[in-house]
Protein backbone atom coordinates (compact mmCIF):
# COMPACT_ATOMS: atom_id res chain seq x y z
CA UNK A 1 0.00 0.00 0.00
CA UNK A 2 1.75 3.54 -0.87
CA UNK A 3 1.89 5.46 2.64
CA UNK A 4 0.78 9.51 1.82
CA UNK A 5 1.90 11.81 4.37
CA UNK A 6 0.70 15.45 3.65
CA UNK A 7 3.30 17.75 3.86
CA UNK A 8 2.68 21.55 3.96
CA UNK A 9 4.99 24.05 1.57
CA UNK A 10 7.79 25.03 3.56
CA UNK A 11 9.58 28.55 2.98
CA UNK A 12 13.45 28.38 3.09
CA UNK A 13 14.98 30.26 5.94
CA UNK A 14 16.82 33.12 5.20
CA UNK A 15 20.82 32.88 5.97
CA UNK A 16 20.44 29.20 7.14
CA UNK A 17 23.94 27.51 6.16
CA UNK A 18 23.86 25.17 3.44
CA UNK A 19 25.22 21.25 3.80
CA UNK A 20 29.20 22.17 3.79
CA UNK A 21 28.77 23.28 7.57
CA UNK A 22 27.70 26.11 6.37
CA UNK A 23 10.34 6.32 24.10
CA UNK A 24 10.98 3.20 23.03
CA UNK A 25 9.42 0.22 21.10
CA UNK A 26 6.65 -1.62 22.93
CA UNK A 27 7.63 -4.81 24.25
CA UNK A 28 11.05 -2.97 26.43
CA UNK A 29 13.39 -4.23 24.50
CA UNK A 30 15.24 -2.13 21.83
CA UNK A 31 13.81 -2.02 18.10
CA UNK A 32 16.10 -4.14 16.07
CA UNK A 33 18.95 -2.33 14.64
CA UNK A 34 18.65 0.10 16.96
CA UNK A 35 21.21 1.19 19.54
CA UNK A 36 21.11 1.73 23.14
CA UNK A 37 21.99 5.56 25.29
CA UNK A 38 25.39 5.31 27.02
CA UNK A 39 23.20 5.34 30.38
CA UNK A 40 21.44 2.10 29.16
CA UNK A 41 24.45 0.40 27.64
CA UNK A 42 25.75 -2.83 29.44
CA UNK A 43 29.23 -2.03 30.53
CA UNK A 44 29.95 -5.96 30.50
CA UNK A 45 28.22 -6.21 26.82
CA UNK A 46 30.72 -3.31 26.15
CA UNK A 47 34.03 -4.62 28.00
CA UNK A 48 33.16 -8.22 25.81
CA UNK A 49 33.31 -6.46 22.20
CA UNK A 50 36.13 -6.23 21.01
CA UNK A 51 37.95 -2.80 20.81
CA UNK A 52 39.78 -1.32 17.37
CA UNK A 53 43.30 -0.06 17.67
CA UNK A 54 43.17 3.57 18.39
CA UNK A 55 45.09 4.18 14.83
CA UNK A 56 44.08 2.34 11.49
CA UNK A 57 44.60 2.92 8.05
CA UNK A 58 43.04 3.66 5.09
CA UNK A 59 44.49 2.64 1.62
CA UNK A 60 43.09 3.18 -1.75
CA UNK A 61 43.68 -0.05 -3.76
CA UNK A 62 42.12 1.83 -7.20
CA UNK A 63 39.90 3.73 -9.12
CA UNK A 64 37.25 1.90 -10.16
CA UNK A 65 35.27 4.28 -12.49
CA UNK A 66 35.49 8.18 -13.63
CA UNK A 67 33.73 10.38 -15.48
CA UNK A 68 30.44 10.67 -12.70
CA UNK A 69 28.16 13.22 -13.10
CA UNK A 70 27.21 14.51 -9.71
CA UNK A 71 27.32 11.15 -8.36
CA UNK A 72 25.23 10.52 -4.55
CA UNK A 73 23.88 7.51 -3.94
CA UNK A 74 25.37 4.30 -4.67
CA UNK A 75 24.35 0.53 -4.24
CA UNK A 76 25.93 -2.41 -4.61
CA UNK A 77 24.79 -5.24 -6.47
CA UNK A 78 24.94 -9.40 -5.54
CA UNK A 79 27.01 -9.88 -8.70
CA UNK A 80 30.01 -6.88 -7.38
CA UNK A 81 28.74 -4.36 -10.06
CA UNK A 82 27.33 -0.62 -8.57
CA UNK A 83 24.52 1.02 -9.02
CA UNK A 84 25.17 5.00 -8.88
CA UNK A 85 22.45 7.98 -8.71
CA UNK A 86 23.21 11.15 -10.54
CA UNK A 87 21.44 13.94 -8.44
CA UNK A 88 21.93 16.47 -11.14
CA UNK A 89 20.59 14.61 -13.89
CA UNK A 90 17.99 12.40 -12.35
CA UNK A 91 19.84 8.96 -14.04
CA UNK A 92 21.13 5.58 -12.53
CA UNK A 93 23.90 4.06 -13.85
CA UNK A 94 25.28 0.47 -13.64
CA UNK A 95 29.10 0.48 -13.18
CA UNK A 96 31.43 -2.59 -13.90
CA UNK A 97 33.20 -2.99 -10.74
CA UNK A 98 36.33 -4.49 -12.85
CA UNK A 99 36.06 -2.89 -15.77
CA UNK A 100 34.42 0.67 -14.65
CA UNK A 101 32.36 0.64 -17.69
CA UNK A 102 29.25 2.68 -17.53
CA UNK A 103 25.76 1.49 -18.40
CA UNK A 104 23.37 4.08 -18.22
CA UNK A 105 19.76 2.09 -16.96
CA UNK A 106 17.66 5.43 -17.37
CA UNK A 107 16.19 8.93 -16.18
CA UNK A 108 13.95 8.24 -12.69
CA UNK A 109 10.82 10.25 -13.82
CA UNK A 110 9.64 12.97 -11.66
CA UNK A 111 12.99 14.39 -10.16
CA UNK A 112 13.15 17.88 -9.95
CA UNK A 113 16.80 18.66 -8.77
CA UNK A 114 17.87 22.27 -7.66
CA UNK A 115 19.93 22.89 -5.09
CA UNK A 116 21.28 20.01 -2.53
CA UNK A 117 17.43 18.46 -3.98
CA UNK A 118 17.78 16.05 -7.09
CA UNK A 119 18.04 11.96 -7.34
CA UNK A 120 19.62 11.38 -4.16
CA UNK A 121 19.90 7.93 -1.95
CA UNK A 122 19.67 4.47 -3.93
CA UNK A 123 19.09 1.20 -1.44
CA UNK A 124 18.36 -2.40 -2.78
CA UNK A 125 15.24 -4.53 -1.10
CA UNK A 126 16.19 -7.40 1.10
CA UNK A 127 14.40 -9.70 -1.04
CA UNK A 128 16.08 -8.49 -3.94
CA UNK A 129 17.49 -11.87 -5.40
CA UNK A 130 13.63 -12.43 -5.56
CA UNK A 131 11.84 -9.25 -6.72
CA UNK A 132 14.62 -7.09 -8.09
CA UNK A 133 13.56 -3.95 -6.79
CA UNK A 134 15.51 -0.68 -6.07
CA UNK A 135 14.53 1.69 -4.00
CA UNK A 136 15.33 5.61 -4.82
CA UNK A 137 14.64 8.91 -2.62
CA UNK A 138 14.35 11.84 -4.60
CA UNK A 139 12.95 15.43 -4.49
CA UNK A 140 10.60 16.31 -6.87
CA UNK A 141 8.56 19.65 -8.04
CA UNK A 142 6.65 19.15 -3.90
CA UNK A 143 8.00 16.97 -1.85
CA UNK A 144 10.64 14.50 -1.13
CA UNK A 145 10.13 11.05 -1.60
CA UNK A 146 10.89 7.28 -2.14
CA UNK A 147 9.96 4.91 -4.97
CA UNK A 148 10.96 1.43 -5.91
CA UNK A 149 11.50 0.47 -9.20
CA UNK A 150 11.83 -2.81 -10.70
CA UNK A 151 15.28 -4.00 -12.23
CA UNK A 152 14.97 -6.32 -15.39
CA UNK A 153 19.18 -6.67 -15.23
CA UNK A 154 20.76 -8.19 -18.56
CA UNK A 155 17.58 -8.86 -20.90
CA UNK A 156 17.94 -9.44 -24.34
CA UNK A 157 16.45 -6.50 -25.38
CA UNK A 158 18.96 -4.56 -22.96
CA UNK A 159 18.91 -3.57 -19.18
CA UNK A 160 15.93 -1.34 -18.06
CA UNK A 161 14.39 0.16 -14.67
CA UNK A 162 10.39 0.11 -14.71
CA UNK A 163 8.18 2.76 -13.87
CA UNK A 164 8.60 4.16 -10.50
CA UNK A 165 5.87 3.24 -7.79
CA UNK A 166 5.31 5.53 -5.31
CA UNK A 167 6.45 3.76 -1.85
CA UNK A 168 6.21 6.97 0.38
CA UNK A 169 6.04 10.93 -0.14
CA UNK A 170 5.27 14.02 1.76
CA UNK A 171 8.48 14.41 3.03
CA UNK A 172 9.17 18.59 3.31
CA UNK A 173 11.71 19.78 0.13
CA UNK A 174 13.99 22.82 0.14
CA UNK A 175 16.55 24.05 -2.14
CA UNK A 176 19.00 22.95 0.80
CA UNK A 177 18.77 20.26 3.82
CA UNK A 178 16.61 17.52 1.96
CA UNK A 179 18.32 14.73 3.63
CA UNK A 180 18.29 11.70 1.21
CA UNK A 181 20.03 8.53 2.76
CA UNK A 182 17.99 5.69 2.68
CA UNK A 183 19.16 2.16 3.91
CA UNK A 184 17.22 -1.06 5.02
CA UNK A 185 18.54 -2.05 8.07
CA UNK A 186 19.02 -6.00 9.79
CA UNK A 187 15.56 -5.76 9.98
CA UNK A 188 14.78 -5.62 6.93
CA UNK A 189 12.81 -2.39 7.21
CA UNK A 190 13.56 0.87 5.27
CA UNK A 191 15.45 4.00 7.19
CA UNK A 192 15.50 7.30 5.69
CA UNK A 193 17.42 10.05 6.50
CA UNK A 194 15.78 13.89 5.89
CA UNK A 195 16.65 17.05 6.71
CA UNK A 196 14.26 20.04 7.79
CA UNK A 197 14.37 21.90 4.68
CA UNK A 198 15.93 25.13 5.88
CA UNK A 199 12.98 25.56 8.24
CA UNK A 200 14.50 24.71 11.56
CA UNK A 201 11.50 24.31 13.35
CA UNK A 202 10.23 21.25 11.59
CA UNK A 203 13.11 19.06 13.60
CA UNK A 204 11.60 19.02 16.50
CA UNK A 205 7.55 19.20 15.06
CA UNK A 206 7.27 14.75 16.25
CA UNK A 207 3.95 14.91 13.64
CA UNK A 208 6.79 16.69 10.37
CA UNK A 209 8.63 14.62 8.35
CA UNK A 210 11.86 16.65 8.31
CA UNK A 211 14.62 16.56 10.20
CA UNK A 212 14.17 13.30 11.63
CA UNK A 213 15.54 9.34 10.62
CA UNK A 214 12.26 7.61 9.57
CA UNK A 215 11.39 3.59 10.14
CA UNK A 216 9.03 1.98 7.44
CA UNK A 217 8.24 -1.23 6.57
CA UNK A 218 9.54 -1.83 2.27
CA UNK A 219 5.83 -0.78 1.18
CA UNK A 220 6.49 2.60 3.23
CA UNK A 221 4.09 2.33 6.09
CA UNK A 222 5.04 3.35 9.50
CA UNK A 223 7.36 0.11 11.13
CA UNK A 224 5.97 -2.21 13.63
CA UNK A 225 7.88 -1.42 16.77
CA UNK A 226 8.24 2.62 16.05
CA UNK A 227 8.41 4.27 19.01
CA UNK A 228 5.48 6.96 18.65
CA UNK A 229 2.11 5.37 17.60
CA UNK A 230 1.44 5.06 13.83
CA UNK A 231 4.29 7.36 12.80
CA UNK A 232 7.25 6.79 10.70
CA UNK A 233 9.27 8.89 12.80
CA UNK A 234 12.02 6.93 14.23
CA UNK A 235 14.65 10.09 16.44
CA UNK A 236 13.86 13.55 15.58
CA UNK A 237 15.90 16.83 16.83
CA UNK A 238 17.67 16.59 13.51
CA UNK A 239 19.06 19.46 11.65
CA UNK A 240 20.22 17.10 7.77
CA UNK A 241 20.91 13.22 8.13
CA UNK A 242 22.89 12.03 4.88
CA UNK A 243 25.14 8.94 6.81
CA UNK A 244 22.88 5.76 8.11
CA UNK A 245 25.14 2.60 9.18
CA UNK A 246 24.78 -0.30 11.52
CA UNK A 247 27.50 -1.52 13.58
CA UNK A 248 28.23 -5.35 14.04
CA UNK A 249 26.08 -5.51 17.03
CA UNK A 250 22.94 -4.01 14.47
CA UNK A 251 23.48 -1.18 16.52
CA UNK A 252 22.41 2.49 14.36
CA UNK A 253 24.52 4.89 13.54
CA UNK A 254 23.78 8.75 11.68
CA UNK A 255 26.20 11.53 10.21
CA UNK A 256 24.49 15.01 11.07
CA UNK A 257 25.41 18.53 9.51
CA UNK A 258 26.26 21.14 11.78
CA UNK A 259 25.26 24.94 10.39
CA UNK A 260 28.52 27.00 11.74
CA UNK A 261 29.97 25.22 14.99
CA UNK A 262 29.53 21.32 15.23
CA UNK A 263 29.05 18.33 12.42
CA UNK A 264 27.81 15.45 14.64
CA UNK A 265 28.02 11.17 14.56
CA UNK A 266 24.94 9.88 16.53
CA UNK A 267 24.02 6.84 17.77
CA UNK A 268 20.68 6.17 17.31
CA UNK A 269 18.22 5.31 20.29
CA UNK A 270 14.04 5.14 18.82
CA UNK A 271 12.69 7.98 19.90
CA UNK A 272 15.09 10.20 20.85
CA UNK A 273 15.93 13.96 20.42
CA UNK A 274 19.14 14.73 18.96
CA UNK A 275 18.42 18.26 19.98
CA UNK A 276 18.68 20.79 16.55
CA UNK A 277 18.00 23.84 16.76
CA UNK A 278 17.89 23.89 20.25
CA UNK A 279 21.49 22.40 20.57
CA UNK A 280 24.26 21.89 18.23
CA UNK A 281 26.83 19.66 19.02
CA UNK A 282 27.45 17.78 22.82
CA UNK A 283 24.82 19.85 25.30
CA UNK A 284 24.30 19.96 28.91
CA UNK A 285 20.77 19.90 28.35
CA UNK A 286 19.48 16.24 29.30
CA UNK A 287 16.66 16.44 26.93
CA UNK A 288 18.57 15.67 24.18
CA UNK A 289 20.93 12.72 23.46
CA UNK A 290 24.32 13.87 23.04
CA UNK A 291 26.68 13.15 19.49
CA UNK A 292 29.57 10.32 20.30
CA UNK A 293 32.07 12.45 18.00
CA UNK A 294 31.68 16.16 16.66
CA UNK A 295 33.69 18.01 14.58
CA UNK A 296 34.29 21.81 13.38
CA UNK A 297 32.04 22.32 10.23
CA UNK A 298 35.36 22.97 8.59
CA UNK A 299 37.03 19.38 9.39
CA UNK A 300 33.99 17.72 8.46
CA UNK A 301 30.72 18.30 6.47
CA UNK A 302 29.38 14.87 6.59
CA UNK A 303 27.73 12.77 3.76
CA UNK A 304 27.61 9.10 3.84
CA UNK A 305 28.95 6.57 6.60
CA UNK A 306 29.74 2.81 6.49
CA UNK A 307 30.78 0.33 9.20
CA UNK A 308 33.87 -1.87 8.92
CA UNK A 309 36.76 -3.12 10.81
CA UNK A 310 35.26 -2.14 14.05
CA UNK A 311 34.83 1.31 13.19
CA UNK A 312 32.50 4.14 11.56
CA UNK A 313 33.89 5.66 8.34
CA UNK A 314 32.93 8.78 7.42
CA UNK A 315 32.86 10.86 4.39
CA UNK A 316 33.45 14.73 4.31
CA UNK A 317 32.25 17.22 1.87
CA UNK A 318 33.80 20.59 3.04
CA UNK A 319 37.11 18.42 4.68
CA UNK A 320 37.49 16.77 1.64
CA UNK A 321 38.60 13.83 3.88
CA UNK A 322 37.87 10.17 5.02
CA UNK A 323 36.92 10.01 9.27
CA UNK A 324 37.36 6.63 11.37
CA UNK A 325 35.84 6.43 14.19
CA UNK A 326 36.71 3.06 16.06
CA UNK A 327 33.65 2.34 18.42
CA UNK A 328 33.37 0.34 21.77
CA UNK A 329 29.93 0.00 21.98
CA UNK A 330 27.95 3.15 21.10
CA UNK A 331 31.12 5.09 22.31
CA UNK A 332 34.41 6.38 20.25
CA UNK A 333 37.02 4.81 21.70
CA UNK A 334 39.74 6.78 20.64
CA UNK A 335 39.67 10.30 18.85
CA UNK A 336 38.62 10.11 14.96
CA UNK A 337 40.94 9.91 12.75
CA UNK A 338 41.25 11.34 8.95
CA UNK A 339 42.65 10.35 6.13
CA UNK A 340 43.27 11.46 2.35
CA UNK A 341 42.80 14.96 3.23
CA UNK A 342 42.62 16.90 -0.04
CA UNK A 343 43.87 14.26 -2.27
CA UNK A 344 40.79 13.18 -3.92
CA UNK A 345 38.40 16.82 -3.36
CA UNK A 346 34.70 16.74 -1.65
CA UNK A 347 33.65 13.15 -0.55
CA UNK A 348 30.20 12.12 -0.25
CA UNK A 349 28.73 8.66 -0.25
CA UNK A 350 31.06 5.15 1.75
CA UNK A 351 29.36 2.02 1.48
CA UNK A 352 30.78 -1.29 2.50
CA UNK A 353 32.10 -3.64 -0.11
CA UNK A 354 32.36 -6.27 2.40
CA UNK A 355 35.41 -7.22 4.98
CA UNK A 356 37.86 -4.90 4.97
CA UNK A 357 36.91 -2.82 2.04
CA UNK A 358 35.23 0.01 1.30
CA UNK A 359 33.34 2.23 -1.85
CA UNK A 360 34.39 5.80 -1.60
CA UNK A 361 32.93 8.18 -4.10
CA UNK A 362 33.23 11.90 -4.28
CA UNK A 363 31.21 15.03 -5.13
CA UNK A 364 33.43 17.41 -6.81
CA UNK A 365 30.60 17.48 -9.89
CA UNK A 366 28.13 18.84 -7.75
CA UNK A 367 28.80 23.08 -7.74
CA UNK A 368 30.75 23.40 -4.48
CA UNK A 369 33.92 21.76 -5.42
CA UNK A 370 36.85 21.92 -7.87
CA UNK A 371 36.64 19.18 -10.58
CA UNK A 372 39.88 17.57 -12.17
CA UNK A 373 40.08 15.79 -14.85
CA UNK A 374 38.10 12.56 -14.25
CA UNK A 375 35.93 13.69 -11.76
CA UNK A 376 33.63 12.60 -10.46
CA UNK A 377 34.93 8.83 -9.23
CA UNK A 378 34.80 5.76 -7.29
CA UNK A 379 37.55 4.68 -5.21
CA UNK A 380 38.40 1.41 -3.55
CA UNK A 381 39.94 1.36 -0.54
CA UNK A 382 41.46 -1.49 2.38
CA UNK A 383 40.80 -0.34 5.69
CA UNK A 384 42.14 -1.44 8.87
Amino acid sequence: MTAVLAATTLLLTAGCSSDDGGAGPAGGGPTPGSTTSKSASSPTQQAAEETPPAQGTAKVLRTVATGLDTPWGLAPLPDGDLLVSSRDKGTIIRVDAETGKKTELGEVPGVSPAGEGGLLGLALSPDYASDHMVYAYFTSASDNRIVRMLYEEKKPSGEQLGAPDTVFKGIPKGFIHNGGRIAFGPDKMLYAGTGESGNTGLAQDKKSLGGKILRLTPEGEPAPGNPFPDSPVYSYGHRNVQGLAWDAEQRLFASEFGQDTWDELNAIKPGDNYGWPEAEGKSDDSRFHNPIAQWATDDASPSGIAYAEGSIWMAGLKGQRLWRIPLKGTEASADPQSFLKGEYGRLRTVVSAGGDKLWLVTSNTDGRGNPKDGDDRILELQVS
